[in-house]
């Protein structure tokens, strides 16, 4: 988040991706294509976690990409600039999902992760053996996990993405979603004890499961 006061110059100063973003607003050679490989991946990875279709997934991030190109001679850095393009990702996203709400979902195959890499299901899940059950188990919980984010809802869904896997802060997932900081607490909260209604049985399956908690980790 940017400090009151804080000048443009002084906030390039801080954050290099502001820099690229001021050099593709100038229209230096080669400054767009390096602002696309830097963040393409990550763009694409997000929503793909968010649409669950590879090929919807970078048509989107194509589109986050021509609009920001469109807009480069308006920019004026307010914020990091990471949290001004999943501002964008995050519109265009929650447009797709809802845009197809009355039309048939495709599942998900669990076992395909792509060309971009792991999907949250698959990122949450770490196999620290190398065991054939200890893969099978870890394939049922990929699979449950990823049933289990599928059920929440879509701000939930694009909350948690944005604070697990861009690992932004409740300020910052504030501003890219358009709410207070504690809307976004109780977003997250409410996504955990989602996950863990679906998952805690499965978690717990050799074990008698803790006791229910009164309160909110927080």
């Amino acid at each position: 988040m940017a400090v009151i006061g804080e000048s443009s110059a002084q906030m390039a100063l801080r954050d290099p991706d502001i820099r690229l973003m001021l050099r593709v607003r100038d229209d230096e050679p080669g400054a767009f294509q390096e602002m696309v490989d830097a963040y393409r991946h990550r763009l694409i990875g997000v929503m793909h976690h968010l649409v669950g279709n590879a090929e919807e997934a970078e048509d989107l991030a194509q589109e986050v990409f021509l609009r920001i190109y469109r807009a480069r001679k308006k920019y004026r850095p307010r914020s990091k600039f990471s949290t001004w393009l999943f501002t964008i990702a995050n519109n265009l996203a929650l447009n797709a999902l809802r845009s197809r709400q009355r039309k048939p979902v495709v599942p998900l195959d669990v076992r395909d992760s792509g060309p971009l890499g792991p999907r949250p299901a698959e990122q949450l899940v770490k196999d620290k053996a190398n065991s054939p059950t200890m893969r099978i188990q870890n394939q049922e919980l990929v699979g449950l996990i990823r049933r289990a984010l599928e059920n929440l809802n879509e701000r939930q869904r694009m909350a948690v993405v944005l604070n697990k896997f861009e690992d932004m802060n409740y300020l910052e997932i504030a501003e890219v979603m358009g709410l207070t900081t504690q809307a976004v607490k109780s977003l997250l909260s409410r996504a955990r004890q989602n996950l863990r209604q679906v998952l805690e049985p499965y978690i717990y399956m050799d074990g008698e499961p803790p006791p229910d908690a009164d309160g909110d980790e927080e």
